[in-house]
């Protein structure tokens, strides 16, 4: 065998030892530990095939898994809040645990509603997935994620896990949410909106696991240090305040997790999945194979947009 030859063999196998089933990259084609735009893309398209193929089961189940896991979240915070009340610096060390909840889901792959305002819309932004299959996905997920929510609030309200400070200082950060002026929720909740998706989009750059923690813990603590909302949080500590006999359902819910919801989406949707994917060139892993849908199926058909489930 010549030298050529050996060298279209080793260069063979490396391509293929650093690219996943799913063809995705796993190491950076021009700087190995480091990857471009495009393989970014094909990594989030590689995640965004197993969200819009799951099993609505699957999806919700995920979704309540993460949903428990914000309770942490959100236990955490009311406790660093009741623990830091009256020192100067309380508003910074209060959020040290907020994080928490988000480190299981993502460490855990667990699905988060935030999270798929980048992922499975990146494939419909391609016309390769249809919306109705994204808006699956978000309905599932979402469902889930606030039936975890508002288990964990119900948990959290009818027993003693709680500090009665702590208890307080949950009523008192839910009630400062519906007391806040509804579109200053939603641009609250479009800062972190952004800041989730874009999260999303820097962990498909990383290649390790502690990497993805350090970025996961400094990007989420910045929500709650800076007065942003997220959605599943807000939504356990609007439905913990009506536990606790302080507000109404209704009012509750229309006041503060429904602007946040609102801004989440608009916040991951626009700010950084549209940005992010005009950066691309669109080029799928070659292993994917795919097809363009029609403006039909794409708005109005449920379709993965992959050949062999189309066929």
């Amino acid at each position: 065998m010549s030298s050529r030859d050996r060298g279209r063999d080793d260069s063979a196998v490396r391509d293929t030892a650093d690219r996943s089933r799913s063809g995705a990259p796993a190491v950076g084609g021009a700087v190995r530990d480091r990857f471009s735009t495009d393989e970014i893309f094909q990594r989030v398209v590689a995640t965004a095939d197993e969200e819009v193929g799951a099993s609505a089961t699957r999806l919700f189940l995920s979704g309540l898994a993460a949903g428990f896991a914000i309770t942490l979240t959100f236990f955490f915070y009311a406790s660093m809040t009741a623990a830091a009340e009256g020192i100067d610096a309380a508003g910074l060390l209060a959020p040290l645990l907020y994080p928490v909840g988000f480190v299981y889901i993502i460490i855990g792959r667990y699905q988060l509603y935030t999270e798929n305002t980048l992922t499975p819309v990146t494939l419909a932004l391609t016309r390769v997935t249809s919306v109705p299959s994204v808006l699956r996905v978000w309905v599932f997920v979402l469902a889930g994620n606030l039936t975890g929510g508002a288990v964990g609030a119900f948990v959290l309200a009818n027993t003693g896990v709680f500090s009665s400070a702590a208890a307080t200082a949950a009523v008192d950060i839910g009630t400062k949410g519906v007391e806040t002026a509804w579109w200053d929720l939603v641009f609250k909740g479009m800062f972190a909106g952004w800041l989730v998706a874009g999260m999303v989009w820097l962990e498909h750059a990383v290649r390790d696991s502690i990497s993805r923690v350090v970025l996961v813990y400094l990007v989420i603590f910045t929500i709650p240090a800076t007065g942003l909302n997220h959605i599943v949080v807000s939504f356990t500590d609007a439905v913990y305040v009506v536990f606790a006999g302080e507000l109404g359902l209704l009012t509750a819910l229309v006041q503060f997790p429904l602007p946040v919801l609102v801004g989440n989406t608009l916040g991951g949707v626009v700010l950084v999945t549209l940005l992010n994917f005009g950066q691309t060139e669109h080029r799928f892993p070659d292993e994917n194979r795919r097809r363009r849908l029609s403006l039909r199926e794409w708005l109005f058909e449920r379709h993965t947009g992959r050949v062999e489930d189309d066929d």
